[in-house]
């Protein structure tokens, strides 16, 4: 990379000022939203003739290049908006300032007109995947991100291929345990979502923990009035499912309000088939268990999510919006049955085990967020965010062990009762301001706190009397203390663009646990800069690259040394002696041919947390325990394909080929795991019939044997198809969507390295139909951001882009 750099800044030094220049602007709302899809039009003075021009981004900025120093008009328009228009004499690359577009109080031509969009852009940070008014938005949100370049989508995670990924909505962080995400995601309807991003580079400004980033983007009413919306949905796996969801949006000139709320109700089947060696003291096999366990989840889920937006004036908005989920059901019913034979296969004994939990969880979180602009274009943003999150979960065990003629035993019973209180705090504050027409300079400060205290107390059943074990009884108390800080420099001339970021984290974590009297301390500074730089050789070539360096900090859950029996001979225990995960993260790539994209990236984690199970050979218990991995490096090349052959179909292909090594030493035993593996995509999208009311989505993913958590995962095919139908002018819309078509997304594992040998294959209810209904009343028919008249003016401007 050295050479690389030295070459760069060898071709700046020499650089050339050309006599041709660029006019750069961003476009906002009233409520200091970006605007997408506006048009920028240039023409002469006196003169209607169209010169050139072009539409702003997602982040609602626009580049035109190429122009020669005289005097121009521009003309600036939305559906909806007043036409914004001024006039400039460029003699140098210009930016101009921030320009507001302010709404028309004219009433709007109710004409309905179906918004082309792309499905993909490909920045050098990041995947931008487009999915408003397409299939795919029928469904919950957690299919959307299923069908989502680049992301994996587990049992109990989400992640960016084998990363776990930190998701935020409208770039503000989801605090919830990934458990819960995946509860909150499967029940939220994603019809309001317009994009979402996937962010392998995030600047300086997010937390130097998020590693890499899920931005889930919510569309914005841009209309004044009301609208609203019902939904339904039906799914049948191997139990069917049920979901209802409403949303409500309204504006004026003061106000924009938006309320969603969403029930849901299922139960969700999960079978697991489990082999595992012990071995004796020599490391010769002794023992086989086989397990077979069916365990079955019901619950109720209410979600509700409220936006609201004040617009103190033209240039300051207040903001205030809250995510709530609360679980007033959740029974989880888990049934194991064990056969132990010997080394010769010979039956020795057998035990069942039935496992009830009864939780109730409760999470609400809220952000008010203060956002001013100035004249000169720079601007100031405020935020504090408050979560409340409690969790109750009362648990049974009941367990029975036979001898190798089949005969009881012996029986054990126990409850446990566990408690978790957790509050989290944050305030931010960010400034931004352009240096000149070509370069930008960002700043801000942020603290948070975590606070949690958990108990957990074990009664066993001895004789029908509930007796205290206060070797499985504890209570754990956590506060987690960030400092941080950070800033950004953006800069761009002629066909580089430059971005450099610093951020600087204190953190202070105090973990202690009441009945051991063991206290956890970690106090660290640390230093996360990040780097990207890019180059438009031509334009259907350019090469650029990128660096960041971040942190994955141990949850308090993780940190807490509480024990949780699944059986007697299985459990799932905390670490406090976990150590943060410290990443470093190299990307090249090249984006050629308007619709191919190639990348080159090489990671080092240096103490990856994962949970691995942990078999003990002496007592034959075998416990799911985080831990830090000394070493994993994860490099690769990925090649990207996107194309329209037409008007109405899209297709999307990605592969990448990976090579994932992790290295770790147990009781003095080093052991060095390495695999290669393949992750492909793809994915069409068709548009039918003459009023593109039908709409239909096919994505297929392939993993290959890859190696995760110091395991080897066997290949899986993800597979889903998605149909929409628009009925009674375009007011509902009728979806089907079908996933596993192939029944090739189960889970299997192996472990195997020293004296640990296991294997597992998951039979998850992933394999399921559904069909959905949502209606839309109120303002339904302004539903988009162009005029007829305005499709001429687009179709020439993409001649020019």
């Amino acid at each position: 990379m050295k050479p690389l750099f030295t070459a760069i800044l060898f071709v700046l030094a020499f650089f050339v000022h050309s006599q041709q220049f660029t006019l750069k602007g961003k476009v906002v709302d009233g409520s200091q939203q970006p605007m997408s899809y506006v048009n920028i039009i240039l023409n002469k003075p006196n003169s209607e003739t169209f010169l050139t021009g072009t539409s702003t981004d997602d982040n609602g900025e626009f580049e035109i290049n190429g122009l020669t120093p005289e005097t121009y008009i521009y003309n600036i328009s939305f559906i909806g908006f007043e036409t914004f228009t001024g006039t400039i004499d460029l003699s140098k690359n210009t930016t101009l300032p921030l320009i507001i577009l302010k709404e028309s109080s004219e009433s709007l031509d109710q004409v309905t007109v179906t918004a082309k969009r792309p499905t993909i852009i490909r920045k050098p940070d990041r995947l931008t995947f487009n999915v408003e008014n397409t299939a795919l938005t029928e469904g919950s949100t957690l299919q959307v991100l299923k069908s989502t370049p680049g992301i994996i989508v587990s049992e109990n995670s989400i992640n960016i291929k084998s990363e776990a990924a930190t998701l935020f909505i409208n770039n503000r962080r989801v605090q919830l345990t990934s458990t819960e995400l995946i509860q909150l995601l499967e029940s939220a309807p994603a019809n309001s979502i317009k994009s979402v991003d996937v962010i392998t580079n995030p600047p300086a400004s997010y937390d130097a923990d998020s590693g890499s980033v899920i931005n889930i983007i919510m569309g914005k009413n841009l209309i004044t009035g009301y609208r609203g919306s019902v939904a339904a949905n039906y799914t049948q796996g191997v139990f069917p499912r049920y979901n209802g969801a409403t949303s409500h949006f309204f504006k004026n000139d003061k106000i924009n309000l938006n309320l969603n709320y969403s029930y849901t109700n299922q139960k969700i089947n999960r079978e697991e088939s489990t082999g595992i060696d012990f071995f004796d003291s020599g490391n010769t096999l002794d023992q086989l268990w086989s397990s077979q366990t069916d365990r079955n989840t019901r619950s109720e889920t209410h979600n509700v999510n409220l936006n609201f937006d004040y617009y103190i004036s033209d240039n300051t908005t207040l903001s205030l919006t809250s995510n709530g989920l609360y679980l007033p059901y959740f029974n989880y019913r888990l049934n194991n049955r064990t056969s132990i034979s010997g080394a010769t296969n010979n039956f020795l004994s057998r035990f069942t085990a039935d496992n009830l939990s009864r939780d109730n969880k409760l999470n609400i979180g809220t952000d008010l967020n203060l956002n001013t602009n100035f004249k000169d274009g720079s601007a100031i943003s405020i935020n504090g965010h408050y979560t409340t999150y409690d969790y109750e979960r009362n648990q049974n065990l009941f367990s029975n062990f036979f001898s190798n003629a089949n005969v009881l035993t012996n029986s054990s019973e126990f409850n446990s009762i566990a408690n978790q209180n957790t509050d989290i705090m944050t305030g931010k504050f960010d400034y931004s301001l352009p240096v000149n027409e070509s370069s930008s300079f960002e700043t801000g400060i942020k603290f948070s706190n975590i606070k949690t205290d958990s108990d957990i107390t074990r009664l066993d059943i001895i004789n029908g009397v509930e007796v205290v074990n206060t070797a499985n009884s504890d209570a754990f108390d956590y506060d987690e203390k960030i400092y941080a800080a950070y800033a950004n420099y953006s800069k761009s001339w002629d066909k580089w663009d430059l971005i450099l970021g610093l951020r600087a984290e204190q953190t202070n974590v105090d973990g202690f646990s009441r009945t051991l009297q063991q206290t956890n301390t970690q106090d660290y500074f640390e230093w996360f800069p990040n780097a990207s730089i890019s180059h438009n050789i031509t334009d259907n070539f350019s090469l650029y690259g990128n660096y960041k360096r971040s942190i994955t900090r141990p949850s308090y859950t993780d940190l807490n040394p509480f024990t949780f029996f699944l059986n007697e001979n299985t459990i799932v225990e905390g670490n406090p002696n976990l150590q943060p995960t410290f990443k470093d993260h190299f990307v090249i790539g090249s984006n050629f041919l308007e619709h191919f994209n190639v990348e080159a990236y090489y990671i080092n984690y240096d103490g990856a947390i994962n949970e691995v199970p942990l078999q003990d050979n002496a007592t034959n218990i075998v416990a799911y325990t985080p831990l830090n991995v000394d070493k994993t490096v994860d490099f690769g090349f990925d090649f990207a394909f996107d194309y329209n052959p037409t008007d109405d179909w899209n297709i999307y292909a990605v592969t990448s080929f990976y090579n994932i090594t992790e290295e770790n030493s147990f009781n003095n035993q080093n052991i060095s795991l390495e695999r290669w593996s393949n992750y492909s995509i793809l994915a069409n999208n068709f548009t039918f019939l003459e009023d593109n009311s039908l709409n239909l989505n096919l994505t297929l993913t392939w993993v290959g044997r890859n190696q995760i958590a110091l395991r080897t995962i066997d290949d899986q095919l993800f597979s889903e198809f998605t149909i929409t139908k628009t009925l009674f002018k375009k007011k509902g819309v009728l979806s089907l969507s079908v996933e596993d078509i192939f029944n090739m997304q189960d889970q299997e594992y192996v472990l195997r390295y020293l004296n640990q040998s296991s294997r597992s294959r998951i039979n998850l209810d992933n394999r399921f139909v559904k069909i959905g209904f949502r209606y839309k009343f109120g303002n339904t028919k302004l539903n988009t951001n162009e005029r007829t008249t305005e499709l001429d003016e687009r179709a020439r401007i993409k001649d020019f882009q």
